[in-house]
């Protein structure tokens, strides 16, 4: 059966009164009503929207914050009570403050498993392995890893946290990746982060942020990285 079309009306309505609510020259009274307008128009947007679905979802660009923001996802799907796997491609060499956060999630009791898996397969940034063969290995040791998580109905988000990378760099095959995400439960979720994401994994996806890189103090001020900021 084919998904009901969303109409795009309401769409372009809330758009168009949230440009004229923060024009000048409102009196309240015409702003009181605009904004009531607005209310039942995204009433109707969300009555609008009635199918669920697992999602995959990009996050590239050569702007920071791209597993900052995946991991808020990670966070809040913990507390959501869902099991969660991370499984990291390229900066596991490095012992990131994120990890420690998170071990708590990661204990299992004789009853029950652990909330989160998290897997650091990589052994660091390319420049400092200078291995492209041991490089291209472990990238495919974790996307077999990732694998058996993305394919387990138990758990709701899979976090490929620097795939793009490892997809750019030639060390796993776009189609291979494409194949595998096929392979997931209709109602889990992956995300798939770092720079450069092919232009087929941006097809196939759900959602895709793209973070644009407008002024860095390691490039402009030479400013080292800094623990709770980089790491």
């Amino acid at each position: 059966m084919e998904p009901t079309p969303i109409t795009p009306a309401a769409d372009r309505e809330a758009i168009q009164l949230d440009a004229e609510a923060t024009a000048s020259g409102l009196t309240t009274e015409q702003y009181r009503r605009k904004m009531q307008r607005r209310k039942e128009v995204q009433e109707q947007r969300l009555a609008e929207r009635t199918q669920e679905k697992g999602l995959i979802i990009v996050h590239t660009g050569n702007g920071k914050g791209k597993t900052t923001a995946a991991l808020g996802m990670v966070l809040r799907s913990l507390g959501h009570g869902h099991r969660v796997a991370i499984v990291q491609f390229i900066k596991g060499a490095w012992e990131p403050a994120e990890k420690a956060v998170l071990a708590q999630w990661t204990v299992a009791t004789p009853d029950k498993p652990a909330q989160l898996e998290f897997h650091a397969m990589g052994e660091g940034f390319t420049w400092e392995t200078q291995d492209r063969e041991r490089d291209q290995q472990k990238a495919q040791e974790a996307w077999q890893q990732a694998l058996l998580f993305i394919r387990n109905p138990e758990f709701k988000l899979v976090l490929l946290d620097e795939v793009n990378v490892a997809l750019k760099l030639g060390y796993l095959d776009v189609a291979d990746v494409l194949a595998g995400l096929v392979e997931k439960p209709h109602d889990s979720h992956v995300i798939l982060t770092g720079r450069g994401a092919p232009p087929a994994l941006i097809e196939q996806a759900d959602l895709v942020t793209e973070m644009t890189l407008v002024k860095h103090p390691f490039r402009e001020q030479g400013i080292k990285a800094q623990a709770g900021i980089e790491y």
